[in-house]
């Protein structure tokens, strides 16, 4: 794109968040929730990382519960074009809540995506390498260490965006943490609009969008309320 790409961001619930946008405009959602399995470990005592303490990342987020997803995903399902792509990243059990969820909503599920981290993750019992994303077998890319809590790598969303968008279409992230999928996004000519309910997200998030090239601008001119819309394909 011959000029840089914009980005918008908000700080709010998820949910209400995209209850701000217009019906059928987004080509792709990629997101990251905080899921209600990382709370129950913790809660146990088995994720050590995720404890409250000087290094510790529980501060940084609020748990969505699986309880949510159905108003989530029928958001979700509003405001993607049709025959796009939703990509939710999450643990093998959460995985199994979603999916009847999500096809509910009127999704239908292709397969799953493995991201190969390349090395275990946070500390409960039988640590994982592995998360679910949403379509195509196994990617390999390292994962984050010493970044933003949970932090997903650019290169990641870098490829599930190439794959389900074209230069100069609308990336969607509702849980956007760090903002590395905003990073992703503005990096192949995409547009981008983030969310997310923490403070030090949006401004970490707006630190390295700007720092990627990209201008924050207004993307939608108006909010729009929920409207019935046709089926579409999405994976995830």
């Amino acid at each position: 794109m011959t000029t840089s790409p914009k980005f918008q961001l908000a700080q709010q619930d998820a949910v209400a968040f995209l209850r701000t946008l217009p019906a059928e405009s987004v080509d792709v959602l990629v997101t990251d929730p905080a899921y209600e399995s990382l709370e129950k470990h913790r809660a146990v005592g088995t994720t050590t990382r995720l404890k409250v303490s000087a290094g510790s990342s529980n501060p940084w987020f609020t748990v969505f519960p699986n309880a949510r997803f159905a108003e989530l995903f029928a958001e979700v399902f509003r405001v993607l074009k049709r025959d796009t792509h939703f990509y939710l990243m999450c643990d093998p059990e959460t995985a199994f809540i979603a999916k009847p969820v999500g096809e509910q909503a009127g999704f239908k599920f292709w397969k799953p995506l493995v991201w190969d981290k390349r090395s275990i993750g946070m500390g409960y019992h039988y640590r994982a390498r592995y998360e679910f994303v949403g379509i195509a077998d196994v990617l390999e890319v390292p994962r984050i260490r010493g970044g933003y809590p949970a932090e997903k790598p650019s290169a990641l969303s870098e490829i599930l965006i190439r794959q389900s968008s074209v230069e100069g279409d609308l990336v969607v992230d509702p849980f956007m943490g760090s903002g590395s999928s905003g990073v992703a996004a503005l990096s192949l000519g995409r547009r981008y609009a983030g969310n997310d309910v923490s403070s030090d997200s949006l401004k970490l998030a707006r630190e390295r969008l700007l720092a990627a090239g990209g201008t924050e601008a207004p993307i939608f001119a108006t909010s729009a309320a929920s409207e019935p819309v046709q089926q579409r394909l999405a994976l995830g």
